[in-house]
């Protein structure tokens, strides 16, 4: 029997191959594994075709018919080849199947797309064999008895599943096929264990997130998660051998190009301290340790103590700066550093620096009455819904930024946010809606309606706004992680600088008070 009989010219299984002999016949392998030796009945068992696991087998008539397990729907004639494109899809020897799994019609695709590549293949080889010189008889290659026993090649596993889905590609067959009412079942699915076990919803823009996904989609049905246990014991263990190497990585380069330590102490909720150690280099920022300072007398003798334990485990001789907070315990502790490691160079976060001397210009007498006259206004308006809502009718309106117990650059940015409002807040304050309300003779009211029909008030928070807004602007620059920002920081400062002066038309006695505080 010809290996490449039971093709089609198209490469796929010929339905009739088996026509001349619809009795069964004990001479013939192929006919009696059809065929239950004890009543007669045709089996499935022995097929290699991966549609048979799909396909019930039946005799009427004294012929085949073939009926899909999804559908119910049964073909006489046609062979397993005609069930195998109804569980594909594939119009025009079959009815496309409705109710067939998504995987199942993939791995048909995949089944039939592998019977055409293996009859292109035998068809190349024939041919080749026919060119050569003195090539035997093609009968002489393949013995018949060798030739009706040989298997075709079976295709790998993770050929039968879709391609991961990575941004910009095309979605894989599989995926192509399903059905919106799938799809959204999935993805409720997804939605009721974030649900159930409180997972944040920014956690699904993870990129991680969909690499897990794609990870399950690439096995297929069957993958059971890890449980629990795993995740504590094996996975853990596993993810900090992963974490040592990466360390591993960055501390070679460190030994190349050298590396900046950095140190950031803050407090949290809970007034408890604790201080970040971070290194960077080209290689890019890695977490060292984390210190609770909560009992600890923060003086430069102890800073000293901790950052020199840091340098001992990064290596001197990779360590070519350090950065600290300007505060100044740490401008001390700067200076012990480089006393005792004479190759390390010390300077203070330009970051804290501009936070400092925006908390420094809040600090003013002045400020501080404009941002007590803007609380007033934000409280009295945000405790009385009746005006808040007329205010929220008002086209183009947003809402009101209001003092957070944040330090730093929040009374500015307060304080612009409410010169935005103004017109506003004048019309809400002439309205017969406010005038005619009896909280409008409160003395809150009164006070509020005071303060937002001065013009000295506003002319201030114009004043104060214009003063800071450069040095916002350069806090942005260097507080973002997008790219070095030390070069922009001394010609930042010029220029706020000369902003300032502008302001008050370069009258000394005016902006002096500002550009000392920048200059401190």
């Amino acid at each position: 029997m010809d290996i490449g009989s039971n093709f089609s010219n198209d490469g796929t299984e010929n339905p009739t191959s088996n026509s001349n002999n619809p009795t069964p016949n004990s001479n013939n392998p192929t006919l009696a594994s059809h065929n239950d030796s004890t009543s007669g009945t045709p089996s499935v068992r022995g097929k290699k075709d991966p549609a048979w696991a799909h396909v019930a087998l039946r005799k009427e008539d004294n012929k085949n018919v073939y009926t899909c397990l999804y559908c119910a729907l049964s073909y006489k004639g046609g062979g397993i080849n005609r069930l195998k494109h109804h569980l594909a899809g594939i119009s025009g020897n079959a009815v496309s199947c409705s109710k067939v799994p998504f995987d199942v019609r993939y791995q048909m695709q995949e089944s039939l797309k592998s019977g055409r590549r293996e009859h292109l293949s035998m068809c190349k080889q024939t041919w080749r064999n026919a060119n050569e010189p003195n090539a035997p008889a093609l009968s002489k290659l393949i013995p018949e008895s060798s030739a009706s026993k040989k298997k075709p090649p079976t295709m790998p596993v993770e050929n039968y599943f879709a391609s991961r889905t990575t941004p910009g590609s095309q979605p894989g067959i599989k995926s192509a096929f399903a059905t919106k009412e799938a799809q959204h079942s999935a993805k409720m699915a997804i939605f009721e264990w974030a649900i159930i076990n409180c997972i944040p919803f920014n956690a699904l823009d993870c990129p991680f997130f969909q690499k897990a996904m794609d990870s399950i989609a690439s096995i297929g049905p069957g993958f059971k998660g890890p449980n629990a246990y795993e995740f504590r014991v094996n996975l853990l263990n596993d993810w900090k051998k992963e974490c040592q190497l990466l360390i591993e990585s960055h501390r070679s380069k460190w030994k190349t190009y050298g590396c900046t330590l950095m140190a950031d102490g803050w407090t949290d909720v809970r007034q408890r301290t604790l201080i970040n150690f971070l290194v960077y280099s080209t290689h890019g920022i890695v977490f060292v340790k984390s210190v609770d300072a909560f009992d600890l007398v923060k003086d430069a003798k102890t800073l000293f103590s901790l950052f020199s334990e840091v340098i001992e485990w990064v290596g001197l001789k990779n360590i070519v700066h350090v950065v600290t907070d300007n505060a100044a315990n740490y401008v001390a502790c700067g200076k012990l550093i480089k006393e005792k490691y004479k190759s390390i160079y010390w300077s203070p976060c330009a970051a804290h620096c501009l936070n400092l001397t925006l908390k420094d210009i809040a600090s003013m007498s002045h400020v501080l009455q404009l941002a007590t006259k803007a609380s007033k206004i934000t409280v009295f308006v945000y405790n009385h819904m009746i005006f808040l809502s007329w205010l929220r009718k008002r086209k183009g309106w947003k809402e009101i930024v209001r003092p957070g117990a944040t330090r730093f650059a929040t009374t500015f940015i307060t304080l612009h946010s409410i010169y935005m409002h103004k017109h506003d807040l004048q019309a809400l304050i002439t309205d017969k809606h406010f005038v005619n309300h009896k909280l409008s003779r409160t003395e809150a009211g009164i006070i509020v309606s005071a303060i937002i029909l001065d013009n000295w008030f506003w002319n201030k928070c114009l004043e104060v706004v214009k003063i800071v807004s450069p040095l916002i602007k350069l806090l942005r620059i260097v507080d973002s992680d997008e790219k070095p920002s030390l070069p922009y920081v001394y010609e930042g400062m010029q220029r706020a600088k000369k902003a300032i002066k502008a302001v008050f038309t370069n009258k000394k006695d005016q902006y002096k008070p500002y550009t000392d505080i920048i200059q401190a």
